[in-house]
């Protein structure tokens, strides 16, 4: 009985080498997907599409293979993601030759000219696995997907934005190795809202260590365009109601206390104008991605200081405005020593997820003779479902507001 052989495409028929040509010449069978059948009309030999039922396929090779020649075309190479690996482990491997040919992937990291030996491979081609791409992603690593119709680009960069993945870019590799062939490198929002041509892959990498996509800055900036540890983020609507609360005005000073990725930073960076925000971190992490996003929206008017709170603020310059972004269990001290700070008719928000919070919060501004208030902002966004959409409902957030009455005077 003679081995059925396998026979990568590469990208098209002209990957293919005379030894592999010889042996499709000689085939009494051609199997394959019907695109890759097409290539070959001219050829006497029966030919057998292979659609989704790859079972089917297998079954229909096991019942000739022991009177006729068979040959399987695969595109791409056979092993690489293939059925190479299925025939292999349903027919045995002495019943099954292979001859390789280029990959896409290889194809596609030609076409960037860029090596591909430490990059991960995802297949979401019949299977949706984006948790593999996440967890690349997070490792630092250049991830490369097969992607199939509906595990398209397009929603693939809205998994990463629902995420909350910044500083990623999206290359799209449309029919590779056809007249039709195109690659171009996308921010997430734009590949969310396009269609590609089919067949195609992806290649998602962050921008880290290259030059920025620089972003325009407004108020209302999407979380997922800073960089960020996850979940380590005042949200793009709470975001909105704090800064409203702050009542920043042109030429201001802001203490952004424990300003994590700087969002709040730099959206009021806008507001205050030829004035000043002062973003204080003790994570050098963090303070690297306040860094990266001032960067990044090309912000001029906020300045980064480490510190461990609420030391570090004596030698600042005298805030109008406080945020306090959580504060933990050191918040009731960043509150004291931060007011102290806080100029004549000045305000103070504290944003908190924790009920201990809210208490020590309202108690320890009122003390300082502040005049309170409180509101708790819940958050629900539309989520997709298969015939319709659904709310899911975001941690409550209470935002607390002080105002310094003139009265009180400043400590400084």
């Amino acid at each position: 009985m003679k081995p059925v052989a396998i026979i990568g495409m590469g990208l098209s028929p002209e990957d293919l080498t005379a030894r592999h040509l010889r042996i499709i010449e000689s085939a009494d069978i051609l199997v394959g997907g019907q695109r890759l059948l097409d290539y070959f009309k001219e050829t006497a030999a029966q030919k057998q599409p292979i659609d989704k039922n790859i079972a089917k396929a297998v079954e229909f090779i096991k019942d000739r293979m022991s009177t006729q020649s068979i040959v399987v075309l695969a595109s791409g190479d056979p092993l690489f993601f293939g059925i190479g690996s299925i025939l292999i482990k349903t027919l045995g491997p002495k019943h099954v030759d292979i001859y390789p040919n280029i990959s896409s992937i290889a194809a596609a990291f030609a076409r960037i000219k860029e090596p591909w030996s430490q990059v991960q491979v995802v297949s979401l081609h019949g299977r949706k696995n984006d948790r593999a791409i996440f967890k690349a992603l997070n490792e630092g690593k250049t991830v490369a997907v097969f992607t199939d119709p509906t595990n398209n680009p397009a929603r693939i960069a809205k998994g990463l934005i629902t995420e909350e993945f910044a500083n990623i870019k999206m290359c799209v590799l449309e029919a590779l190795g056809t007249k039709l062939e195109r690659f171009d490198w996308y921010h997430l929002d734009r590949a969310s809202e396009m269609t590609f041509s089919e067949p195609n892959l992806l290649i998602l990498k962050r921008i880290n260590g290259e030059p920025e996509l620089k972003q325009t800055p407004h108020l209302g900036i999407p979380d997922h365009q800073f960089e960020h540890e996850k979940g380590l983020i005042t949200k793009s609507e709470i975001r909105a109601i704090s800064l409203a609360k702050l009542q920043l005005l042109p030429g201001q000073v802001l203490w952004d206390l424990g300003a994590g990725s700087g969002s709040v930073s730099i959206e009021a960076a806008l507001l205050v104008g030829e004035g000043k925000v002062i973003a204080v971190e003790r994570n050098r992490k963090r303070i690297n991605q306040i860094k990266t996003n001032i960067n990044r929206f090309e912000i001029t008017n906020v300045d980064v200081v480490q510190a461990v709170l609420p030391e570090g603020l004596a030698g600042l310059t005298q805030p109008d405005r406080i945020f306090i972004g959580g504060g933990g269990k050191t918040l009731q001290e960043i509150i004291k020593v931060a007011v102290l700070f806080l100029k004549a008719d000045g305000i103070v928000v504290i944003n908190t997820v924790l009920m201990p919070n809210v208490l020590t919060a309202m108690e320890t501004l009122e003390a300082l003779g502040l005049k309170t208030s409180m509101v708790q902002a819940q958050i629900s966004h539309s989520r997709k479902m298969p015939w319709a959409e659904r709310l899911e409902a975001q941690n409550p957030v209470w935002i607390i507001s002080g105002i310094r009455k003139s009265e009180c005077g400043s400590g400084k």
